[in-house]
């Protein structure tokens, strides 16, 4: 690997771990309304959260490099981090978290269109997101004790993430939250962490999945 994009990568993990560390974990322990004595202290929070959006940046900079969308895509796995967080705590995604979440990654992918000149990937970018919060919306409305309102919402800006680089990321992204979850829902049951009337937190695997899909089939 040439010198420059190793020093990308490594650039983008050190800030992905500064970050996690400081405000992300700060504005994720905000977000959780559990008493302190029954969560984990905000020194541990601050090292998971760091952890992952580390690593985090660090794939989506050794995939996309430069390219002008690479923005957007840190900040799903940054506000996605938050998301999770809190999701694994409290079984919620905030919407103090994902409207800036939408608004921030829209911004993002208007400003990657201009500077690309590929106006209709923002047009795909729109129609993933209201594509995604449907479908999500009308599963909800199917088993809303299976999938929450939150998850709805966070639909949103995972689709315009996804959409932006076509349907079969975006179809492959949406899939791959849905095995996840499955995997992870069936783990938890074997290891007698939740009941069959018991619910996971989805979050985590739509984010998962997401940043799967883009990993090996965006560009």
């Amino acid at each position: 690997m040439p010198l420059a994009p190793a020093l990308l990568i490594v650039g983008a993990a050190i800030l992905g771990a500064i970050l996690g560390w400081w405000p992300l974990a700060v504005w994720a322990d905000r977000n959780i309304h559990t008493p302190s004595d029954e969560r984990m202290s905000l020194r541990t929070l601050r090292v998971w959260s760091a952890i992952a959006t580390a690593v985090g940046f660090a794939l989506l900079t050794w995939r996309f490099g430069a390219h002008p969308v690479l923005p957007a895509l840190l900040a799903v796995v940054a506000t996605g981090v938050v998301l999770s967080i809190v999701d694994l705590t409290e079984h919620r995604l905030p919407n103090a978290v994902l409207l800036p979440t939408l608004g921030l990654v829209a911004v993002l992918l208007v400003l990657a269109s201009a500077l690309t000149g590929e106006w209709v990937r923002l047009l795909w970018a729109l129609a993933g997101s209201a594509g995604m919060f449907l479908l999500y919306f009308v599963l909800a409305l199917i088993s809303p004790s299976g999938m929450g309102m939150g998850d709805v919402k966070f639909a949103a800006p995972l689709g315009l993430a996804l959409g932006w680089f076509g349907w079969t990321v975006w179809l492959v992204g949406v899939f791959a939250g849905f095995v996840i979850g499955g995997v992870v829902g069936l783990v938890a049951l074997l290891l007698r962490r939740v009941t069959l009337r018991g619910s996971i937190p989805f979050g985590p695997s739509m984010l998962a999945g997401a940043i799967g899909a883009l990993l090996l089939f965006g560009g």
